[in-house]
């Protein structure tokens, strides 16, 4: 991770803004400063509102999954079948 300058930009490119974090985090979060320097920039993201995280499943990728793990042939579907 670089340093972050005065504008936000590293020493070796872009970094973190600091100052904008912290206030979001301390001031508009109210967490302590123990509580914001243990997230990591992800848990600070989402708790930002910024990391939605994965869109959920669309029909190609269940087909994808369908594809690969095809359903094993039960029989009759009579799962209890031969257990006493």
């Amino acid at each position: 991770m670089s340093r972050p300058g005065s504008d936000g930009q590293g020493v070796d490119g872009p970094g973190f803004d600091w100052p904008v974090l912290m206030r979001a985090g301390m001031v508009g979060l109210g967490l302590t400063p123990d509580r914001f320097w243990g997230l990591t920039p992800a848990e600070l993201w989402l708790m930002l509102g910024q990391g939605g995280g994965e869109l959920p499943m669309n029909r190609a990728g269940l087909e994808a999954l369908q594809a690969a793990y095809p359903d094993q042939d039960k029989g009759d579907g009579d799962e209890t079948a031969g257990r006493i």
